[in-house]
C-alpha cells in the first residue's frame, strides 16, 4: 500500500476507536470536514504535517500515537 492508503486506514481506525465522526473531528481539530473526507477517500496525493497534527490534537493524541501502527512500517509502504 502507499502512504495515503495507510493514512486513510489509520484515520478510519482512530475515528472508530475514539467513537467520533468526521464532523465531530472537524469541529475539534479545525480541519474542514471536506479535507477529512478527502483523506478518508484517498483523494489527495499528500497531506501536510500541520493537518495531521491538528487531526491528532483534535483526537487528543500526539503524532507518535497517530503513527503508532504497523501500517506505517517501512516494509508496508510501497510507493
Amino acid at each position: 500500500m502507499n502512504f495515503m492508503e495507510a493514512l486513510s486506514i489509520r484515520l478510519k481506525e482512530l475515528l472508530t476507536e475514539k467513537g467520533i465522526t468526521a464532523y465531530k473531528l472537524s469541529s475539534l481539530s479545525g480541519v474542514s470536514e471536506a479535507t477529512i473526507s478527502d483523506i478518508k477517500l484517498i483523494r489527495n496525493k499528500s497531506v501536510g504535517l500541520d493537518i495531521l497534527q491538528a487531526l491528532a490534537h483534535g483526537m487528543g493524541i500526539g503524532l507518535d500515537e497517530f503513527f503508532n501502527s504497523p501500517l506505517f512500517k517501512y516494509e508496508n509502504i510501497i510507493d
